[in-house]
């Protein structure tokens, strides 16, 4: 067999091996050596930096950069912001993965390009459509004025944004899971008289559960990340709609180190806490599929 070794063992039947595991010992580690050279260099390092910059000046100059109004202010609407966007798109992801798995349509090829817009188009191009849509000189910021409602530069710009960079997440977690999954079990509910929602909390959700937990998760991880939109849209107004990002850009710019970088040390722990559960939900995905299967 083309690409394959047999091996023969006692008392066992011999089995094709692909051939790259014969492949000398040497090669894997030099292999292995090159990715923890790259990943030490180029993620690690720098990641150890900004705890080392971080705490540089002791604790308390790290506790108290971290409790100044500013910073808790930034801290404050980076979680209400992803508190605003995450359901949402969690509702978004649900409907449009429902829609396009479950149904037969027209425009779902374009339904489905135009969810993954935001992978394509630049996180500050998307903020700069947001200003130019309902900025003071905007399509509808006359309107928005004289009818004193304020986007731009303020919390609905900024939840805007933060929907239009992450709202692929859970739909694109969900819609090849539930392709995968396909109508068989919701087609035999609906013959035992089971309605709608019944089919969706009983059936449906069960089994996407932790594709679309998972989907959460990025989901939250750029929401709190977001720096590009979050920057054309907020107006940068210290302790008003500056995100935790955007605080940092600012206090880095102001010379300012050991601020930014103990800010900074914070997004850090919250990407490391999102990495843990995100890798408890991998494992709990895989432990459920070998299960089923």
């Amino acid at each position: 067999m083309a690409g394959y070794v047999a091996t023969v063992k006692a008392g066992s039947v011999s089995v094709a091996r692909p051939k790259h595991i014969t492949e000398p010992t040497v090669v894997k580690w030099i292999l292995i050596s090159i990715s923890l050279l790259f990943l030490g260099l180029l993620l690690l390092l720098p990641l150890v930096s900004i705890f080392v910059e971080a705490f540089r000046k002791g604790t308390e100059v790290y506790m108290k950069a971290l409790v100044e109004p500013d910073a808790a202010a930034a801290i404050r609407l980076t979680l209400l912001t992803a508190l605003i966007a995450v359901p949402l798109n969690l509702i978004f992801g649900l409907a449009a993965a429902w829609a396009i798995t479950k149904f037969r349509f027209k425009g779902k090829n374009l339904l489905m390009t135009l969810i993954d817009l935001p992978f394509a188009v630049s996180p500050v191009i998307s903020g700069l459509i947001y200003v130019l849509l309902f900025g003071a000189k905007g399509w509808f910021g006359p309107w928005l004025a004289a009818h004193d409602v304020k986007i731009i530069f303020a919390l609905p710009g900024i939840v805007l944004a933060t929907v239009f960079v992450t709202f692929p997440f859970v739909a694109r977690e969900l819609i090849p899971l539930m392709q995968a999954q396909g109508v068989q079990e919701e087609e035999a509910a609906v013959t035992l008289g089971a309605k709608g929602w019944r089919i969706f909390w009983k059936v449906t959700l069960p089994n996407i559960k932790w594709g679309l937990l998972y989907g959460i998760i990025l989901c939250n991880a750029r929401a709190m990340g977001e720096f590009g939109a979050v920057s054309v849209v907020s107006g940068h107004i210290r302790g008003s709609t500056n995100t935790m990002p955007l605080h940092i850009q600012i206090l880095y710019n102001e010379y300012n180190f050991a601020g930014s970088f103990a800010m900074a040390s914070l997004l850090v722990l919250l990407a490391v806490v999102t990495l843990i559960v995100k890798s408890i939900v991998e494992w709990k995905f895989h432990r459920t599929q070998q299960e089923r299967e």
